[in-house]
């Protein structure tokens, strides 16, 4: 199963309305967002615990790492 990391913006970056930003890795978020827009810096986040579907919460951000479920055909029975 591939992880997700979740960036829940507390306020709005200027220029978008977009507050929730999902991401492949941690290094993915700071391609897309500084280290002042999230509150933490990558090295931080690398080492705060985030595996596990862990929770950091800073003054700017809720940041998730979560399980990304995806359909597939595992347990699906094929008839010809």
């Amino acid at each position: 199963m591939a992880k997700v990391i979740h960036v829940h913006l507390l306020h709005k970056i200027d220029g978008t309305k977009q507050k929730d930003w999902y991401f492949s890795s941690i290094s993915a978020v700071y391609t897309v967002l500084t280290a002042d827009q999230v509150g933490a810096t990558k090295n931080y986040l690398l080492h705060a615990g985030l595996s596990g579907n862990g929770t950091i919460c800073t003054k700017k951000a809720i940041i998730k790492q979560s399980t990304l479920i995806s359909g597939g055909s595992k347990g699906m029975v094929r008839t010809i």
